[in-house]
């Protein structure tokens, strides 16, 4: 490396922001994911043998996935190669793989390839790397914030680990936090930086996991601050405030993180916890997803888990889907609002979700049965020549409006799909057809 290019590099790396610049080089100083990277752990004794085995490694932005294929490419003794999936195609991968089957070839040195975002790869890019994983040539290592199950193909993935990277917790952003601010050569220890207990506080509770936004954000506030009399820099907490890279709601509506919030609201919804399903609701309304689409859940969810435990439920959650319909946002968050916690607070049952299943399977996977000739239309001519419509009893002949008779076909004339609950109204519903029905006794 000439004089010029070192220069040029070091001057990057000075420029480079603070998280890149603390980015760990070796294991020991790695923070968090202490389930697969801590002493003695799988992926630790992995680095520290050199016996690296194809991964994906798996979690949200912020948590270590680069920085963990950069403590392995600093200590094997294998090749190492990275790639970028928003910048690389075919062709880069290509040279990689012909420059790896030389390394094997002529040296008994294997390549381990780093493909950050993979899941941006197409089926034909994640085609081509197949046969050369499932040869040995190349050690596969990809980085992804998306759901590895979803977005990588099935072949390639049963040749490669999922390892699971999770949100680092408050100790451990506040680690990164109190190393900056003491590193002297790449973080902010050249600086007099005083940071108030509250401050430090919003800033871990604000990056959300997320010790990228943490440390960045943090030099944003120490290099825009004046220093006092003394040369101090002091950080409050309106100082971290006005600092804070700009924060969304970790969503995109067709990443893991939609399908996982929509998840937690209907749950919440149906496990009769208002608060929560609000929670949830404000983070699909701030992250910009369709109300019309949240509308549609809550009636989904008015039906499958609240029932006629509390019949009003559904008409409740419609008449919210057209009001949104008709109002849009942001006047629309109230009347989701309220249909969320109406059907938060209702009394549950899903007997009607489970019969109409029910039935279903018995439909789809038994012989179907014929109409009762009693059952069937009468109303043509030379229909009573062919049984049809004889012995049918018309219900409101009758006191009540009721006289048993057979609905079901033979084959399934015992069958229960229908088993009111003891809840809300359904319990009036299950008195009613007890004492109809022998069947409900």
């Amino acid at each position: 490396m000439n004089l010029f290019t070192l220069n040029m590099e070091n001057q990057l790396n000075r420029e480079a922001p603070l998280a890149d610049r603390m980015r760990p080089k070796i294991i020991d100083e790695f923070v968090g994911q202490s389930h697969v990277i801590g002493k003695g752990k799988f992926l630790w004794r992995a680095i520290k043998a050199d016996r690296i085995s194809s991964m994906i490694l798996y979690g949200p932005p912020g948590v270590g996935k680069t920085t963990l294929a950069m403590i392995i490419a600093n200590s094997t003794h294998k090749n190492f190669e990275k790639l970028s999936a928003v910048t690389s195609g075919v062709k880069e991968l290509r040279e990689i793989i012909s420059k790896a089957e030389e390394e094997l070839k002529l040296y008994s040195r294997r390549t381990i390839l780093f493909i950050d975002e993979i899941h941006r790869f197409n089926k034909a890019q994640q085609d081509a790397l197949l046969p050369f994983v499932e040869r040995g040539i190349v050690i596969l290592i990809g980085a992804t914030t998306e759901n590895p199950y979803f977005e990588v193909n099935k072949s390639l993935l049963s040749r490669m680990m999922v390892i699971p990277l999770y949100t680092l917790n408050r100790n451990e952003i506040r680690i990164l936090i109190e190393r900056a601010l003491k590193d002297e050569t790449k973080g902010l220890g050249k600086y007099k930086v005083n940071i108030d207990e509250e401050s430090m506080d919003y800033l871990i509770s604000i990056s959300d996991g997320d010790g990228r936004i943490a440390l960045n954000s943090l030099e944003i506030a120490v290099l825009s601050t004046p220093t006092d009399e003394k040369g101090i820099i002091n950080i409050h907490l309106d100082t971290i405030k006005e600092s804070l890279l700009v924060k969304t709601a970790k969503y995109d509506k067709s990443s893991d993180e939609h399908y996982d919030t929509i998840s937690a609201f209907i749950k919440s919804m149906r496990g009769s916890d208002p608060d929560a399903a609000l929670y949830w609701l404000a983070k699909m309304i701030e992250a910009g997803e369709d109300p019309k689409f949240i509308a549609r859940r809550i009636i989904i969810c008015a039906s499958e888990d609240v029932g006629n435990a509390d019949p009003q439920a559904l008409n409740i959650a419609v008449s919210a889907f057209n009001a949104v319909n008709a109002i849009g946002m942001p006047e629309g968050r109230i009347v989701l609002a309220q249909a969320a916690c109406y059907v938060a607070c209702a009394p549950k049952s899903n007997a009607c979700y489970v019969g109409i299943d029910k039935a279903l399977d018995d439909i789809r996977n038994k012989p179907i049965g014929k109409v009762p000739s009693h059952l069937k239309d009468a109303s043509y001519k030379g229909a009573v020549n062919l049984g049809h419509g004889i012995g049918y009893k018309y219900p409101h002949d009758y006191e009540g409006s009721y006289v048993k008779q057979q609905y079901l076909p033979d084959e399934f004339k015992d069958v229960k799909y229908y088993i009111p609950s003891d809840n809300g109204y359904e319990k009036k519903i299950k008195e009613h057809m007890t004492k109809l029905f022998d069947k409900y006794e």
